[in-house]
């Protein structure tokens, strides 16, 4: 019997650098890659969606409709794949049907061929539209899964919740394991039930993070129960809070029953692509490694680094630990929602302040939002008290309907509104990332024909750096390290001193 072929979705050009570098990597640091890439024999490339629209408008100055033509002119013969937040769409709140069939629509005709859908709160009415959207230009509507561990949380809720996705059009279901809490017995008996449940031909994603040291031997149970492809990252952009490493993966399944027919030649040649690339980008490099914290804690790193960098700001650094203990309960007040984007930095925050303030002493609007059911759904129950304090301190009512039914037609508006700012050019694209980022995307308009602005280090920069680094190394008692160090296109030199 040949070997089954298990598909691979490359992460180096999203979440990998997302992930590990703050989600800053510009596109000039890609596209040397892009045509090993698209040579290499992945079933899909991600490389667009999630936090990489924001931080292309916020941080870089680049055109994100630019750099998914870019991405489809230079890798012809490879699947794009997107993360599409359901009804939020990319941005961070949920968005009318006809901005949501618009985004869809303008994605697929720019160069988008898989659009892996969620919510955040894993509701199927948040997702329904977009899957819809997508079915409409025919494209691959793949529906999601958000894993999380609670008491109502169970392998019968998410064999559920793939049932439901494959009903409205979903072309396959993606498991997605953000904060790496997918251990591999509960991976193999998701993935098995679906199976039996309905059919092996359902063909099933695995998406795992490697932050809490387990989820390779993950990825080796999901396929052992029939899951079809795994995500991985090449190995020089793999690991910490990022993702298992391409190569490694490929070497795992030596021997096996299975196998992925990737061209290992070509993962070399972009394994030292960003090899090269990686290390200019030192100052917004993760410093997580492994965390089994998250077992207990489920705060994936990204949500960490920013509650801490929160309670910095109120003078209350010292206080983290309080606030990772204060995490599960919100959470669990909250209806036991996956920490994701936008669920993970509304519970985060809820939590920093309970602590700072007492406990629901002071509510978010977000927070209260999200136990009022205006992000949909949870699959546990709010309790009555925290629905009350909640309706108390926004003055708003519960609901239990499809939030994006509450909203007005907002095209027409979000047409005008965007075409008054200089530096539009009246696309459609332009409309939308004015939807996405209303109170970025004026400043960015105005600035668009200044060029991209990488926040790397040259590679002359990253030189000196290093040699400065080796000079410091070698000089006994008290030493300096100079470094030049780039900001908003400008250079900076730092000295620093060392004993």
């Amino acid at each position: 019997m040949s070997p089954r072929k298990i598909g691979i979705t490359e992460l180096a050009l999203r979440d990998a650098h997302q992930s590990l570098l703050a989600t800053r990597m510009a596109t000039e640091d890609m596209v040397g890659a892009c045509e090993d890439i698209d040579k290499a024999g992945f079933w899909s490339v991600e490389c667009w969606g999630g936090a990489t629209y924001d931080s292309c408008i916020r941080f870089l100055n680049e055109d994100p409709w630019v750099r998914l033509r870019t991405f489809r002119e230079l890798m012809p013969n490879t699947q794009l794949q997107m993360l599409l937040r359901g009804q939020n769409l990319l941005g961070y709140r949920h968005y009318e049907d006809m901005v949501v069939e618009r985004f869809v629509e303008k994605s697929a005709e720019n160069g988008m061929d898989v659009f892996r859908v969620f919510d955040a709160v894993n509701d199927p009415r948040n997702m329904a539209k977009a899957m819809q959207a997508v079915a409409k230009t025919g494209k691959h509507a793949q529906g999601t899964i958000c894993y999380t561990i609670s008491p109502v949380h169970t392998v019968e809720g998410y064999v559920k919740l793939a049932g439901q996705l494959i009903e409205m059009g979903a072309q396959s279901i993606c498991i997605k394991d953000m904060a790496a809490l997918l251990k591999p017995q509960p991976a193999f008996d998701i993935v098995r039930a679906i199976k039996e449940t309905y059919g092996e031909e359902t063909v099933i994603s695995v998406h795992c993070h490697a932050t809490s040291g387990v989820t390779m031997v993950t990825l080796q149970k999901a396929i052992e129960a029939g899951a079809d492809c795994v995500d991985t990252a090449i190995s020089s952009m793999s690991l910490g809070p990022g993702h298992n490493p391409t190569e490694s993966f490929v070497e795992m399944l030596e021997g096996t029953r299975f196998t992925t027919d990737v061209d290992m030649d070509r993962l070399l040649k972009i394994r030292d692509h960003f090899a090269k690339i990686r290390p200019r980008y030192a100052a917004q490099e993760s410093a997580i490694l492994v965390d089994t914290d998250i077992f207990a804690s489920q705060i994936p790193g990204g949500m960490l680094s920013n509650m801490e960098s929160q309670l910095k700001e109120q003078g209350a650094g010292d206080r983290v630990r309080e606030v990772m203990a204060e995490v599960p309960r919100v959470k669990a007040d909250a209806g036991h929602p996956p920490l994701v984007t936008p669920t993970s930095q509304i519970v985060g925050t809820q939590a920093v302040f309970n602590v700072l303030f007492g406990k629901y002493e002071k509510i978010t609007g977000e927070f209260a939002d999200l136990v009022l059911g205006y992000y949909g759904r949870t699959l546990g129950d709010v309790p009555p008290t925290v629905v009350k304090l909640a309706q108390a301190q926004s003055g708003k009512k519960p609901i239990t309907g499809r939030p994006a039914d509450l909203l007005k037609p907002e095209w027409d508006d979000l047409v005008e509104a965007a075409k008054a700012l200089p530096g539009t050019d009246g696309t459609d694209e332009d409309v939308l990332t004015y939807a996405m980022f209303p109170a970025i995307a004026p400043g960015f308009f105005a600035k668009r024909d200044d060029g991209p602005k990488s926040v790397a280090m040259s590679e002359a920069e990253y030189a000196a750096m290093k040699a400065a680094e080796t000079s410091g190394e070698k000089t006994s008692g008290v030493s300096a390290a100079t470094y030049n160090v780039s900001v908003g296109g400008r250079t900076h030199t730092v000295k620093v001193e060392r004993a």
